[in-house]
């Protein structure tokens, strides 16, 4: 049974579809329950940072059911998106309905979108890597797989990674600095690859184009099967999920810094280059992202078998809690300031 807790993860779209279904003031039922009842039950529910033992994360490896816990979030998202796209556009909705299933299929699109897509994407199979880009689709990121994996896990805690917020940077400079810079990082990124392979920027290797092109080609069909106001709901519907993903990028690495060795080059990527929480709501709801240290420390992990490291700076509360912290930038600093070793602050 233990194996299936990550089955929680569902709680947010099955709750998204009890807003769709009922709507009226249920359409916000989603904020409230991510922002407002885990939050509660993180501070209910007990710390949890024992890590398994070496056999046991060796059976937990070679389990298919947390590779299908994955995968499950392919159909689920499409076919909530799907179910949303049909409700807002045959049925007389009130503005503010409108606007709570916008909030709604934005928090899927990030937590079971991107998130999961954030973990595949760090797969070896292309099969794997394939169904990370589908679910980055509908949130209009997919150059996410390529800043994410070629450019932040090569800068994280420094200057030059978009995806690592300033000390006292507010989290909304953050989605503005985080958000352009991290498009421009994938291009730039993917012109490297292009010119290393000697191939030029129109070559049917450019992703980035293929990833225009497919995102243009959701929206046009999206105009064309629900109309203009389908379009109003899926875009803004992955404005609201990219800005979800922002907001976690945030708080992840939010004011440290990796310092320079005598040759003048960053040391490497250590387990106190992110913050971490073991609040076990957030740690199974978000697939153990939380566990953010040792992802970047081994990348390759598998989410079921990352481990928390003592060294590792710890947040006093979990993610979903320190998003709503986050926007309120006077409450974040003075509550997270204080924990930045001074050597690592980033200015």
């Amino acid at each position: 049974m233990k194996d299936l807790k990550y089955l929680a993860a569902f709680s947010i779209p099955l709750v998204v579809l009890l807003g769709i279904y009922f709507k009226g003031i249920f359409t916000f039922l989603t904020p409230f329950y991510a922002f407002v009842i885990i939050p509660i039950l993180e501070l209910i529910f007990p710390i949890d940072n024992t890590n398994l033992k070496e056999n046991e994360s060796e059976n937990l490896l070679h389990k298919k059911i947390f590779d299908w816990l994955l995968y499950l979030n392919v159909p689920v998202v499409y076919g909530l998106l799907f179910y949303a796209l049909l409700t807002v556009t045959s049925t007389s909705l009130q503005t503010y309905e409108f606007i709570g299933l916008i909030i709604s299929m934005g928090i899927v699109l990030g937590v079971n979108g991107i998130n999961v897509a954030h973990e595949l994407g760090h797969r070896q199979t292309t099969n794997e890597r394939f169904l990370g880009k589908a679910l980055l689709l509908p949130a209009l990121y997919m150059h996410f797989y390529i800043e994410h994996n070629f450019g932040h896990h090569l800068h994280a805690a420094t200057k030059e990674d978009p995806a690592t917020a300033g000390y006292n940077q507010s989290v909304y400079s953050f989605w503005l600095t985080s958000v352009f810079r991290q498009y421009a990082s994938a291009w730039k990124i993917q012109k490297k690859l292009l010119i290393n392979n000697k191939l030029d920027a129109l070559s049917l290797k450019n992703d980035m184009l293929w990833y225009f092109f497919l995102q243009v080609l959701y929206l046009t069909l999206v105009t064309l099967f629900f109309g203009s106001l389908g379009f109003q709901f899926a875009l803004f519907s992955a404005i609201i999920g990219f800005t979800l993903l922002e907001t976690v990028n945030y708080i992840e690495h939010y004011g440290l810094l990796r310092l320079k060795t005598a040759a003048g080059r960053y040391e490497r990527v250590k387990e106190i280059h992110s913050w971490n929480s073991n609040h076990v709501i957030g740690r199974i709801v978000l697939y153990e992202l939380t566990r953010h240290s040792d992802h970047h420390y081994k990348t390759s992990k598998k989410y079921q078998i990352l481990d928390c490291h003592e060294e590792s700076p710890q947040m006093p509360y979990g993610y979903p809690t320190s998003m709503v912290l986050a926007l309120i930038p006077p409450l974040w600093f003075t509550i997270m300031n204080k924990r930045i070793p001074q050597e690592m602050v980033i200015s």
